[in-house]
């Protein structure tokens, strides 16, 4: 219920799904004659588009998420495995066409490959199945083998959690399938304004981590002003702020995580 219910809620918050439902509403409203209500929706959706097409909201909305954890200096010298959270992957795409397409996240995959290499003996765990409510897709433990192994890790070195599908579930099917054991030391690859949250549900879980960051959305210098990216990034990057920060609110609230940013290591 809570994953069906949390898909649904982003599908709606979603800022250029919000835009056109406040569009559909301010239509509705005019031909009933509700005209204060209709231009309540009108400028509430020219403000949202202005916001996020235009300025730096969004990018100040993630710098704090991609900014609160950092990997570690120096790299550990030893490590037992490398966790990479889906998400990287077109899975419609990949289901029906084969291959490994990758999406905006595909740093994770790419930054697994580099860290497979740097600790060779360090099993690479790949944790997601297909996480879409509507559309049908090939789950990131499915297709990430094809790649990885194209990128030279050995098949024997990957462990595939094929089940879950949010993050939550990542914690917690991962926690069940690997056991971890005191004095093993487990990289999670993320994206970096995703790490906050994935860390407080491992953490939730029993399952102590060290954040790896990839998958950078801004440069972290931006200040409020006009937009210093496209307008497509600029919009995606505040739908990825909110999502977040939603994400961040309903986890805090509903007792899967301890805080909405869980203490440094």
């Amino acid at each position: 219920m809570f994953f069906t219910f949390s898909k649904i809620f982003l599908i709606l918050a979603t800022p250029i799904n919000l835009i056109g439902i406040l569009l559909i509403a301010a239509i509705a409203s005019r031909l009933l004659k509700l005209r204060r209500l209709s231009m309540f929706c009108s400028v509430t959706a020219l403000v949202v588009l202005g916001l996020g097409a235009w300025t730096t909201t969004g990018a100040l909305l993630l710098h704090p998420l991609e900014d609160y954890f950092e990997r570690p200096t120096p790299p550990p010298d030893d490590v037992t495995g490398i966790i990479v959270l889906g998400g990287g992957f077109e899975g419609a795409v990949n289901l029906a066409r084969g291959g490994y397409e990758l999406n905006a996240s595909g740093d994770r995959f790419v930054e697994a490959a580099v860290l497979a290499r740097l600790y060779p003996e360090a099993k690479i765990v790949v944790t997601g199945g297909a996480g879409t409510l509507l559309l049908d897709g090939e789950g990131d433990g499915d297709t990430a083998p094809r790649l990885l192994t194209a990128l030279g890790v050995e098949p024997e070195r990957l462990v595939l959690e094929r089940e879950s599908r949010d993050t939550y579930e990542n914690a917690v099917k991962t926690r069940e399938l690997l056991q971890p054991q005191p004095g093993d030391v487990w990289l999670l690859v993320t994206s970096a304004f995703h790490m906050p949250r994935s860390v407080g549900l491992f953490r939730k879980a029993g399952f102590d981590v060290v954040p790896w960051p990839v998958d950078y959305r801004t440069a972290g210098t931006e200040t409020f002003g006009l937009a210093e990216d496209n307008v497509a990034d600029s919009m995606q990057n505040l739908a990825l702020g909110v999502r977040e920060w939603i994400g961040l609110f309903a986890y805090r609230l509903t007792g899967r995580i301890d805080g909405m940013f869980p203490p440094k290591p």
